[in-house]
């Protein structure tokens, strides 16, 4: 599995659009989005699909990969990371 490149984010530009009208967070390179200075959401691709790997919740360092290859996972990731960042 390998960071995606351009070309794969051009695929969920949409998904990163609304991600991007999230409070609190910034999009410090394309498809890569920090939070109070602590990498929070970037993404993946593979053979499988496009996936995003989300901070968890709390002080911890582990991410969460969510699959965001159609609208449900995308759906997922959003509610996932309004969570997130109002918790």
């Amino acid at each position: 599995m390998r960071h995606a490149r351009d070309e794969d984010l051009d695929r969920v530009e949409a998904l990163l659009g609304e991600l991007r009208t999230l409070p609190g967070i910034i999009e410090k390179k394309r498809g890569v989005f920090y939070y109070k200075s602590r990498a929070f959401l970037h993404f993946h691709e593979d053979p499988k699909g496009m996936f995003a790997d989300i901070r968890e919740a709390g002080a911890g360092n582990d991410f969460d990969r969510i699959d965001v290859t159609d609208a449900a996972g995308q759906k997922a990731l959003v509610e996932t990371a309004r969570a997130r960042l109002t918790a």
